[in-house]
């Protein structure tokens, strides 16, 4: 029995070495002189957002030179007081409030919009900040035609940005088409902005799907998110690439077996009684539920493993626990360790299968994951 096992009844195991895995496969695909940003932010994509930070500075090849992508000004903090001293840029919008602080722990900054550029001018202090076009995503950024308005207010105000950037909106339906014009938009504006005497700007365009499908679009960064977890960000990508790199899944889910019975033939399970056992069934209860991150959708679908076997989900989903069918799983133990989201034995099951029957993405599934929940490295 692991140690997590005899003090906590969920826990979430980080593969270290996974994670080196998968940097490393990105760094292959980008030239030496384009920087990688990891993108950590939403906890890591449920990761743990400064367990992966530290896993990620160990690594020779990320340290020198990486950056971390961050939702919020909240995230950015959180990491400078633990230390972190690689270049962090805040992803998400922020409060107008928060920009003085931001400025004087030299925070960088997103700029989207003409109100977030007000609040920079406000501030005593120069602030580090990457605009963010909107060439199609229609979202966050400016759009091409405020362009020439956005360049003559900069030059006017002395205002020099680190960096600019946009955010592809397709990766498989409409794909590579709409991909391809937003890249033609995003060229567009750096050529404006080149004309317009704004040089040496940290370009940057691409997630995890445009660094594996489009090289032109690597600039001067990249920023990778899903697939630094382990995990495809579009079945083209998998399809296209998966010959030549490969991607293992970073996160491993377990908890452990608190109750076994027998429950007879004709019985009725959990709440709402939806669904009903054919035949005399030894069942297991788990100490995890939807209050955990175990999605509610996967209730009478869903699978765990148990002892190398997979055994399936009974019932609904509760707020702390789900029951299993174990009649068929030999010598199950109370105690006994169970994986929700990783291998044992010749058995996986990972986020994305859990997310197709969930109906959901690996994006949700993850992100949705409880942050209280504990969360070590192996």
């Amino acid at each position: 029995m692991s140690k997590e096992a005899k003090e906590v009844r969920t826990w979430i195991e980080i593969d270290k070495k996974a994670l080196a895995h998968n940097v490393a496969q990105f760094l292959k695909l980008i030239p030496k002189k384009t920087r990688l940003m990891a993108v950590i932010k939403s906890n890591a994509y449920g990761h743990g957002l400064i367990l992966t930070a530290k896993v990620l500075l160990a690594l020779r090849s990320f340290s020198e030179g990486g950056w971390f992508g961050v939702d919020s000004i909240v995230e950015a903090l959180r990491m400078l007081r633990e230390g972190i001293k690689n270049p962090i840029l805040v992803l998400g919008s922020k409060l107008p409030a928060r920009t003085k602080e931001a400025a004087e722990q030299n925070i960088t900054l997103t700029v989207s919009n003409s109100e977030s550029l007000n609040s920079l001018m406000r501030t005593n202090k120069r602030i580090a900040f990457h605009l963010k076009v909107d060439t199609g995503m229609y979202r966050q950024g400016f759009l091409p035609a405020e362009i020439f308005k956005l360049l003559n207010f900069l030059k006017r105000h002395k205002i020099f940005p680190q960096g600019i950037y946009t955010h592809f909106a397709s990766k498989d339906l409409g794909f590579p088409i709409y991909t391809k014009l937003q890249l033609s938009e995003f060229k567009k504006v750096l050529a404006d902005f080149e004309k317009a005497g704004f040089k040496n700007l940290i370009r940057h365009a691409a997630a995890s799907n445009a660094t594996i499908l489009f090289p032109e679009s690597h600039f001067d960064m990249v920023r990778i998110g899903m697939g630094l977890y382990g995990y495809w960000p579009s079945l083209i990508a998998k399809v296209d690439h998966s010959p030549v790199t490969s991607l293992q899944p970073v996160l491993n889910w377990k908890t452990v077996v608190g109750e076994i019975k027998e429950i007879p033939g004709g019985s009725y399970l959990g709440y709402d009684l939806i669904e009903q056992v054919k035949r005399k069934t030894k069942i297991a209860v788990l100490p995890v539920g939807y209050w955990h991150g175990y999605c509610r959708a996967l209730s009478s679908i869903g699978e765990v493993l148990i002892r190398g076997w997979r055994a399936k989900v009974l019932g609904r989903v509760s707020m702390d626990m789900i029951v299993v069918d174990v009649t068929d799983t030999p010598k199950v133990r109370v105690g006994d360790e169970v994986v929700l989201i990783g291998r044992q034995g010749r058995e996986e099951i990972w986020a994305d299968e859990l997310a197709l029957k969930a109906s959901t993405s690996e994006y949700e599934f993850l992100t949705r994951i409880n942050p209280l929940i504990r969360r070590v490295t192996k």
